[in-house]
């Protein structure tokens, strides 16, 4: 009937035009890649992630808010996951990308290291260092920042965030003050101990996942998936067909309570970006503090 959540870009894109020839729903692909947002040539695949251009956008919206004047410097991953980023960011800050941007350097997901890169980098002196990379090269840089004594504003990925995957590596003293955006809540944060959505998380995995490490945002994202796409078979009534769901899955309009208050999942026949807002958070002390309102990838403040 349906495929759910596959996770990836690559193994995605191995099945991505066989699923559209055979008329088969790819739903809520976990990518944030720009490609599954394409309902003109691609009607039978969507994702859930926040795509990585339109993250790149928000980034661009905040510097260009908070540190207009500011030099920036990119270090990105050379295939798709770094230039849907690198073209988001660009896109974001417009005709000003130019003349902002000083350093814009690559690098090799089978690279050992990317010291060196980080090294060329701060050679131009950025005042912003924007590190577009998954997360063992996130923590990684992180690290050599700290090493450096580098006094830079760091941003990073939000698929590079998580705290025992690359925090913990690159040491919580290097990562103070680190920006990034999110959209899901965060379990291990005290602030959401009385939130109804949480409340209600907390009670599933009690029941069905009772030794989980809760502080693994997966379990969260898992959850919401499965809401959303509960939703999409609540709305297609009697009619399992794989036409209906997907056309379904392509008229949402709903609040998920597991996404930070005020994103809201909507999607249409043209458009396949069921998230598209996100909220900057900055690494503080052991954990990410959320900060500001609710962006938009159109560059809108919500």
């Amino acid at each position: 009937l349906f495929l759910l959540s596959n996770l990836g870009t690559p193994g995605n894109t191995a099945i991505h035009k066989y699923m559209n020839q055979k008329k088969v729903p790819q739903l809520f692909v976990t990518s944030g890649a720009d490609k599954w947002a394409d309902p003109a040539n691609y009607p039978w695949t969507m994702a859930l992630l926040p795509s990585y251009r339109g993250e790149a956008r928000i980034y661009a919206q905040y510097i260009l808010a908070t540190y207009p004047d500011a030099k920036i410097g990119v270090l990105y991953q050379n295939d798709d996951f770094g230039k849907d980023y690198l073209i988001g960011l660009k896109e974001g800050l417009g005709e000003n990308a130019s003349k902002l941007i000083v350093a814009e350097v690559p690098f090799e997901v089978s690279a050992p290291t990317i010291d060196s890169q980080i090294v060329q980098i701060k050679a131009a002196n950025p005042a912003v260092f924007i590190n577009i990379g998954t997360p063992k090269f996130v923590a990684q840089s992180i690290k050599k920042v700290g090493e450096l004594n580098w006094k830079v504003v760091q941003i990073i990925p939000q698929v590079s965030t998580t705290i025992g995957g690359v925090i913990k590596p690159a040491g919580f003293e290097n990562a103070q003050g680190v920006l990034s955006a999110y959209y899901l809540k965060d379990a291990t944060d005290p602030k959401w101990k009385n939130d109804q959505g949480m409340i209600e998380w907390n009670a599933f995995m009690d029941k069905y996942l009772p030794d989980a490490d809760r502080a693994d945002s997966l379990y969260i994202y898992g959850y919401a998936v499965t809401q959303i796409m509960a939703q999409v078979l609540k709305q297609c009534g009697d009619d399992l067909t794989r036409e209906n769901v997907m056309k379904q899955a392509a008229s949402l309009d709903m609040d998920v309570n597991m996404l930070l208050p005020g994103i809201r999942v909507k999607t249409s026949a043209s458009d396949y970006r069921p998230i598209e807002q996100l909220q900057m958070m900055r690494f503080s002390k052991d954990q990410w503090e959320l900060f500001g309102p609710i962006l938009s990838s159109e560059n809108k403040p919500m």
